[in-house]
């Protein structure tokens, strides 16, 4: 008998466990009763990870923890490790395994990874974002992989009569400590199968000296499938009898359809239908639209440029960029708005009229941004008319979500929700919006087949949920002696309906509040209806280059070197939040700054037309500082020659999926900064594909970016999004030094600035 819960999810039969009931269907499974189910004479069996239950499970199971089968070992010796969390891009598919073979003591060679279905109630949380996977899941892969290696070495124990203490495990083997005697795992399967699941608490994970895959360079486990086309990403997804379909929304937010030539639609070549779609409001999820299905991508777009659609538009959106950043700016020039006020200590106010202080004000502006990710939105949908059931093949980030909007747009309960994890191209925060999985869902509603929706570049970029622009104003004192004795911040950016969305969000204590002793803090919301979201570094991508632009600022005012004024800023070593290991560390924070400051070579003498930059950013749990060294010619033509980095984010897993994600970062922020905004003209956004929304392209990346990981003996946190911040600082702090230009408005293109 071979019981998994990983090839079919079948729950075993009483008869089969030759028992009077199913330990498996039972919501308080216990440890013991899992082994029961799934030792025996199994050809291979699977181990359990701990992931805890929410509070509310725990109480109902009576359990503190419930078991998740992540691995499997077969006899050929041959080990499968289940990776449960939405892949993107950022390597998450790879650096989990490792942590479980890891702490296995596997042979990576012998590992192959599977990718886990969705299903919460046996894998835990699967979502990806917020670069929340790693701090996450560290622990709970850490104990599935232990408790396996405890149950390897307790049968070996049994085995030779020798204490478990005496052995231990490394490249698929148990080994004794004392005779050098090993055992493969494949010859211990079956006996591993009888062992006890360890309790939790007893497990003891390897030292970090012992490490022998974690930390090194493991290529992503999705390259072959990636470089041979097979079928990962949801565009590349091929079911038999599938159609294809295209969605047209109107072109200002919340517009909705009246009529469209839909007669003559159905006469094009290919196409097999052509029909309104009402929406339920909500842009994540359903807006109204004409869908086109037809026998091909292909007809389906050629049938979409020839449609022709009348569009109620007297609730859409009528929002002028221009306008918006223009009502900001007033906002930021007048008194202070003590209604908008967050945080308030000390008195400001009398700081900036002591005489021996000096004021400096300054007002940055930053632009809306789209994700542009690689592989524009799309998503297959399957619909059971019989049952109103449905089954979604997704690249999303967040598949709770996607279940949840089928409820939400379509009526279709959770329960008759099956969703297939697709591999992402790009998120950075697009794929947690579902409304191309509601469109295809709404679609596939209307079909007897499976149909995949795919939208065009032009789609993509005029329907994102954008990095929202806004307007960061600030004003400080500082004393003769070069010390910040007061500061204020004032962000002013849109709401969409009235509410704020992430980069229109600051933490009362934002940085570098915390050793301030004058301080005040301040949010004020421009009405829009553009919708607004996530993008790479929410809450920072924006907020971190103005913030630390003006630290830069400050130290100028008061003759300070940037380096020491930004490390004083930071007081003595410790936690901002005592005991929060998620909060800023001011101890990691300086050890980052001093890192890059010797690594770029900060002080050093440099030609005319050439500077050196420096910034520090905390986010994500992320302590970064990067360095940007450029040169400008008379044409304000720029030169990146250099880009240090250093981090701190605790041990990497994998040193090559953490080099992708920092140079990425590096990347995607030079890229930003340079030439990319969003601009809105009565509710339409103006750039329609990569001609108007000019990426970088290879010849102007950056020569060396040069990293430096602090491998503390923290717990590792994330880093998709934490290397990203300091980018923008670190470039226009360098502009400064080079030219004496201060630029408080991105894209820098608005400045004159172009790269050479």
């Amino acid at each position: 008998m071979k019981i998994t819960l990983k090839k079919d999810y079948r729950l075993p039969s009483a008869s089969e466990l030759g028992a009077a009931e199913n330990p498996l269907s039972q919501a308080s499974l216990s440890r013991r009763g899992f082994l029961k189910a799934s030792g025996g004479a199994t050809a291979c069996f699977s181990l359990a990870s701990f992931v805890p239950l929410s509070q509310a499970a725990a109480q109902e199971t009576g359990e503190h923890l419930e078991l998740n089968a992540f691995v499997e070992i077969s006899p050929d010796g041959a080990i499968r490790i289940y990776s449960h969390v939405p892949e993107k891009g950022q390597g998450i598919r790879t650096s989990l395994p490792m942590i479980i073979a890891e702490e296995l003591g596997a042979d990576w060679n012998d590992v192959t990874v599977v990718k886990a279905p969705f299903n919460e109630a046996v894998y835990g949380i699967q979502r990806a974002g917020g670069s929340t996977s790693t701090p996450r899941e560290w622990n709970p892969m850490r104990q599935a992989g232990a408790a396996a290696r405890v149950m390897f070495v307790s049968a070996a124990a049994e085995r030779l009569g020798v204490a478990p203490t005496l052995l231990y495990t490394e490249n698929s083997q148990v080994i004794n400590r004392q005779s050098g005697e090993s055992i493969a795992f494949a010859e211990l399967v079956m006996e591993a199968a009888q062992q006890p699941i360890p309790d939790i608490e007893s497990l003891v994970f390897k030292d970090r000296s012992d490490y022998r895959i974690i930390g090194t360079h493991v290529g992503d486990v999705d390259n072959h499938i990636i470089m041979t086309g097979g079928n990962l990403y949801g565009s590349d997804l091929q079911l038999e009898g599938m159609l294809y379909a295209a969605y047209e929304k109107c072109p200002a937010t919340y517009g909705r359809v009246v009529s469209a030539n839909l007669d003559f639609i159905k006469t094009l070549p290919g196409v097999l239908d052509a029909f309104v779609v009402q929406g339920n409001d909500n842009a994540g999820e359903l807006l109204d639209g004409v869908a086109i299905v037809a026998r091909s991508t292909w007809q389906a777009f050629q049938a979409k440029q020839q449609l022709e659609v009348e569009w109620d538009t007297s609730a859409a959106s009528v929002d002028d960029s221009e306008a918006i950043f223009a009502q900001a700016m007033d906002i930021a020039a007048a008194d202070w708005p003590e209604a908008a006020q967050i945080a308030g200590r000390g008195n400001v106010e009398s700081q900036y009229r002591d005489e021996n202080t000096t004021v400096v004000e300054s007002t940055y502006q930053f632009p809306y941004l789209a994700h542009a990710c690689m592989e524009p939105m799309n998503c297959t949908a399957r619909y059971d008319s019989l049952n109103n059931s449905i089954e979604i093949w997704a690249p999303t980030r967040q598949p709770q979500l996607t279940v949840a909007a089928m409820e939400n747009a379509l009526g279709i309960p959770a329960e008759n929700v099956t969703l297939h994890m697709m591999r992402m191209g790009g998120s950075f925060g697009r794929r947690r919006l579902q409304d191309y999985s509601s469109e295809a869902a709404a679609i596939a509603m209307r079909v007897n087949a499976p149909v995949k929706l795919q939208w065009t570049r032009e789609d993509d970029l005029i329907h994102d949920q954008y990095r929202p622009g806004g307007v960061y104003a600030f004003k400080a004192a500082v004393s003769r002696e070069g010390r910040l004795t007061a500061m204020e911040t004032h962000l002013i950016g849109p709401s969409v309906r009235g509410r704020a969305t992430a980069g229109t969000r600051i933490d009362e204590n934002e940085f570098p509040a915390l050793n301030i002793d004058n301080y005040r803090a301040a949010i004020s919301l421009v009405n829009s209806n553009t919708p607004t979201g996530s993008w790479r570094a929410p809450g920072s991508n924006a907020t971190g280059w103005a913030v630390q632009s003006f630290i830069h600022e400050m130290a100028e005012a008061a003759g300070r070197d940037h380096v020491e004024f930004l490390i004083e800023l930071m007081g003595d070593a410790r936690w901002f939040e005592p005991g929060n290991q998620g909060s800023l560390n001011t101890g990691r924070a300086v050890d980052v700054i001093r890192t890059v400051a010797e690594q770029s070579g900060w002080g050093k003498s440099l030609p005319a037309g050439r500077g050196l930059g420096i910034a520090f950013h905390f986010s994500h749990r992320g302590h970064v500082a990067e360095a940007v060294e450029l040169s400008i010619n008379e044409n304000k033509q720029i030169t990146i020659h250099d880009v240090t980095v250093a981090i701190d984010i605790g041990p990497i897993v994998n040193m090559s999926g953490a080099l992708k994600q920092v140079e990425g970062a590096v990347i995607d922020g030079l890229s930003s900064i340079m030439d990319l905004e969003i601009s809105m003209q009565n509710g339409r956004v103006q750039q329609q594909n990569f001609h108007q929304y000019n990426l970088l392209r290879m010849r102007d990346m950056p020569p060396n970016i040069n990293t430096h990981f602090i491998q503390s003996e923290y717990d590792p946190t994330g880093l998709g999004e934490p290397a990203l911040p300091p980018i923008f600082p670190a470039i226009t702090n360098a502009i400064y030094a080079a030219t004496g230009e201060r630029v408080k408005t991105q894209p820098l293109s608005r400045s004159g600035f172009t790269l050479a």
